[in-house]
């Protein structure tokens, strides 16, 4: 009996384990709906002007900087403007003591007078020697000694004369004033200090921010480029960029271009100028600049996402009927967000998300983009 009851477990255990075997490796029903359409992004092919713009690094260049630096020795007395102001042409900016230099220059200047008054009485000695030569009342050595006493006195107002110049000189920088329209620098002395001519640092700096120049670098190969636009009228249009894709923050206009190419480098250097009454430029800072050569009149234009590469060129997804075919295209003109090409129509659909998943011939529908949250837009 024990035995029947153990044989009677087997045989089920084996029923259980067959159905079991059966219903895992049972085959899925076959499936009679076609395979889904691929979700992807498209745009359609556009036709449009398109400009052509060179871009470089460039470097905010003021067009005149100047170290105002002390000529003569002595106290620095005042100093009438603040660190960070603007001033105009002809404003004050420094005054040295002036007292010594004054009083040299009183002293040169009396000098001079004793001198002219000299020469003014031995004029009028030599008339008179000469007046009794010609009547033979006087010697005529007394006559040649009198003409090289006026000339001697002639002589010595000269150096007097050049003295007293030499001292207004000395006593007019004893003021300092601006060469320049600017903007007054961080100063490196206060008032009270003695000042130098010799000195290593200057007193501070005066900087011509408006209108200002930015200079820029371009390879030699543009240079036919160049030369058109700085021709052209009106003159080429320039924009600098805080940075590379950022913000636009100056309009300019081409001004010259340098006179020689880089021999290390192949490159040449450009200046453009802007006005700068708002400032927004700033002397020594670093900006991208783009300069607009010519204009590609009505090409065709789709986004830079849909241009492809295989081992064959270059291509874009076309969609057809709702089917996705590989388009050979040539680029003729690339921009940040645009290529320009030959090889389709305008109105044509192109795919510029989605590709990875793409075959010749595969059904295609516009994905659904997210939404975008309120205040993202």
């Amino acid at each position: 009996m024990p035995l029947l009851r153990r044989l009677s477990l087997l045989v089920l255990l084996l029923l259980s384990s067959a159905v079991a075997y059966w219903w895992l490796a049972a085959p899925e029903p076959l499936s009679d709906s076609a395979p889904s359409a691929v979700p992807v992004v498209m745009h359609a092919v556009e036709r449009r002007d398109v400009p052509v713009l060179l871009r470089s690094l460039g470097r905010v260049r003021a067009l005149r900087s100047i170290e105002v630096r002390p000529q003569v020795d002595g106290i620095l007395v005042e100093l009438p403007v603040a660190e960070g102001q603007r001033v105009r042409k002809g404003d004050l900016l420094a005054r040295i003591d002036d007292r010594s230099i004054a009083a040299a220059l009183r002293q040169a200047e009396a000098e001079r007078d004793v001198t002219r008054a000299e020469l003014n009485i031995a004029r009028l000695d030599l008339q008179r020697y000469r007046n009794l030569v010609r009547e033979r009342a006087a010697p005529a050595q007394t006559l040649d000694q009198q003409e090289a006493l006026v000339t001697r006195l002639q002589a010595t107002l000269g150096t007097r004369e050049a003295a007293v110049a030499a001292a207004q000189v000395q006593l007019s920088h004893t003021r300092i004033h601006s060469p320049a329209d600017g903007r007054v620098g961080i100063r490196n002395v206060d008032e009270g200090a003695l000042v130098r001519s010799s000195d290593a640092l200057g007193l501070f700096s005066v900087v011509q921010t408006d209108p200002i120049h930015v200079e820029a670098t371009l390879p030699q190969s543009r240079l036919p480029d160049l030369q058109r636009m700085l021709a052209s009228e009106p003159e080429a249009a320039v924009v600098a960029y805080r940075e590379d894709g950022g913000e636009a923050i100056a309009n300019g206009r081409l001004a010259l271009i340098d006179n020689r190419v880089a021999l290390d480098t192949g490159t040449i250097r450009v200046k453009a100028l802007f006005d700068n009454g708002d400032e927004r430029l700033w002397p020594d800072q670093s900006v991208v600049v783009t300069l607009q050569s010519r204009v590609l009149p009505q090409v065709l234009v789709v986004p830079l996402e849909a241009i492809r590469q295989s081992a064959e060129g270059t291509f874009v997804w076309r969609v057809e009927a709702d089917k996705a075919m590989p388009t050979p295209v040539k680029v003729l003109h690339e921009t940040e967000t645009l290529a320009v090409v030959e090889g389709i129509e305008a109105g044509d659909r192109v795919v510029t998300d989605g590709q990875s998943r793409l075959r010749a011939g595969v059904a295609v529908r516009p994905a659904e983009l997210p939404a975008v949250p309120p205040g993202d837009a």
